[in-house]
């Protein structure tokens, strides 16, 4: 067996003694996925500074060691963690969430995020600009780094900004000689050398004189336009799209990012939140085609809830519910942590139960009263379909005006939330996406009986809803449904009746999909649960020749130089 004591030695010399975990417990919230993908790692570093960055990349060069880029590890696809222990060479991971420095530059119109930098923190740092970030999307609230959005193109809720994108990045990567280079593209002067250009960045020792008034977008400009073409027979958004997969943007940690240049938006003056009903899924089409194509002002955001979906959250996402609205986000990335190590320590303790932290948390929330408004409960009794739609400014009584005059003529309705509605319906639709893997940890379900479905829609599709084939159908116990409606994504899951061969009624459900011109994934990315499309994997292959970082995404080779 190779002795790795030396490296470890001057992996500690690098990051100090503190910042480096090698024991197999204190690896594993690193090294398993948020809901998916675990494997061997020789070690997690977290350095503090851009400079450590580099100097472990380095090391990792020179030992010919695999490099796994990773920030809040909140992703859905098992893409930012080792899967299985079939690689050819060991594995760092390196945690970025000690850089969480952001630079608002521009009088607020653009920031420069740093590699662990969050868009909850983002958030808070741009409300005394009076603007909004790039991106709003459903991890936020849990620690959801900007780069790692910028990573995976995450698309996220809003409908007037598309997935997070920038051509504006300083990043590494390791070349066709195995050598290791860092691009400035970030189009700000900060010298020549990588030390230097380091260093200088994370000091902000630059002046406005020193910031380039660049031609590359530092945002997605043309997803507004995108949307609104409702008879394309392609889809909106999803992840294989090569109008967005440019060096960082899209790179899945293919290479190592230290900061990225994103714009910002003026905040709305006003904005008003629309809860929906209907039971015919037509009516919401019609809707969906009439805003699109009509509305001079398009929606924020427009999120879709189906009812098994709205009551499976009721029941299985009380909890967070409760957490977020009574203690804020802030609290919450604690909580998962705390929620992490409980279920580690249950683990190495027989004698307790698998999951427990959900166990308690699920069986402390049926003490708590009922937390939704009436108005949405008797929405849940009359309809099976529910959209919680917001519009800004000059959109509200654009808006106010269709949905009256349409829901006299068609099935449904509709009300306006007050401010205590909207939050709560916001978030209600928020935790809907936890609801699936609490149920999981009830009923003792594991990930390979089990689905969660990422997939675009083509933006002329008129059966949104799906309508499974029965011997398909047949097949599953749960499914549960909701997504962002104006852009034709949802996210779809499936738990998977005893018995049955989850594989193969994989393979049918995709070859369902495929039949309707769907693209998958849609904002997830493809981690390493999905298969990487053609354009992904030269993409991938392009940025990291030697496949030095994070070997494997997409379910390609594992191994150097993708043998």
């Amino acid at each position: 067996m190779k002795d790795n004591s030396k490296l470890i030695f001057e992996l500690k010399n690098i990051v100090g003694d503190n910042n480096i975990i090698t024991s197999e417990w204190g690896k594993e919230p690193f090294s398993i996925g948020w809901r998916y993908g675990d494997g061997n790692a020789l070690a997690v570093v977290k350095p503090g500074k851009l400079i450590e960055i580099w100097e472990i990349l380095k090391l990792c060069v020179e030992n010919e060691l695999i490099i796994l880029m990773q920030a809040a590890n909140t992703g859905l696809t098992g893409g930012s963690t080792p899967n299985g222990n079939d690689y050819d060479r060991q594995i760092i991971i390196i945690n970025t969430m000690r850089i969480n420095d952001i630079h608002v530059i521009d009088n607020g119109k653009q920031v420069i995020g740093l590699a662990g930098s969050t868009l909850y923190d983002l958030e808070n740092e741009l409300k005394k600009y009076d603007r909004d970030p790039h991106s709003i999307i459903g991890s936020t609230s849990i620690g959801a780094s900007i780069v790692g959005g910028v990573c995976n193109n995450s698309g996220g809720s809003l409908v007037q900004r598309g997935p997070a994108f920038t051509q504006l990045a300083l990043y590494a990567r390791v070349n066709k000689k195995g050598e290791l280079e860092l691009i400035n593209e970030l189009d700000l002067e900060l010298g020549t050398k990588p030390e230097e250009i380091l260093e200088n960045l994370e000091k902000r020792n630059y002046s406005k004189d020193n910031i380039l008034n660049s031609d590359k977008l530092a945002s997605d400009d043309k997803y507004s336009e995108i949307v609104r073409e409702i008879n394309s027979s392609t889809p909106a958004r999803f992840n294989a799209d090569k109008r967005l997969l440019y060096k960082a943007s899209g790179s899945a940690g293919k290479v190592a990012v230290f900061a990225v240049r994103l714009d910002t938006y003026p905040k709305p003056k006003r904005n008003q939140v629309f809860y929906l009903g209907t039971n015919d899924v037509d009516v919401f089409w019609k809707i969906r085609r009439h805003v699109l194509s009509n509305f001079k002002s398009l929606p924020r955001l427009g999120d879709y809830l189906h009812r098994d979906c709205y009551d499976a959250a009721k029941k299985y996402s009380k909890d967070t519910f409760i957490v977020i609205d009574k203690l804020g986000t802030k609290f919450l990335p604690k909580l998962f942590e705390i929620k992490r190590k409980v279920d580690l320590l249950s683990k190495e303790m027989s004698f307790l139960p698998d999951k427990l932290s959900d166990k308690i948390m699920q069986f402390l929330s049926k003490f708590w009263p009922n937390h939704l408004p009436r108005k949405m409960e008797k929405f849940r009794d009359d309809y099976e379909h529910h959209w919680i739609i917001e519009m800004t400014d000059n959109g509200i009584d654009e808006a106010d005006f269709y949905f009256k005059k349409f829901f006299k003529e068609n099935d449904g309705n509709y009300f306006k939330c007050d401010t205590k509605e909207s939050r709560k319906a916001q978030l209600h639709r928020f935790v809907s996406a936890g609801a699936f893997g609490r149920y999981q940890a009830l009923n003792n379900k594991k990930n390979e009986e089990s689905f969660s479905m990422d997939i675009a829609l083509p933006r002329n599709e008129k059966n949104w809803f799906e309508k499974l084939p029965k011997e398909i159908d047949d097949l599953f116990e749960m499914k549960l449904y909701y997504g962002h409606l104006f852009c034709h994504v949802l996210h779809q899951n499936y738990i998977v009746k005893n018995g049955v061969n989850s594989k193969a009624l994989l393979d049918k459900l995709l070859k369902f999909y495929d039949s309707k011109g769907t693209e998958y994934p849609a904002e997830h990315n493809v981690g390493h649960e999905y298969v990487a499309k053609e354009s992904l994997y030269n993409f991938y292959k392009e940025l990291d020749p030697t496949n030095s970082f994070n070997p494997g995404i997409g379910k390609s080779s594992k191994l150097k130089n993708w043998k």
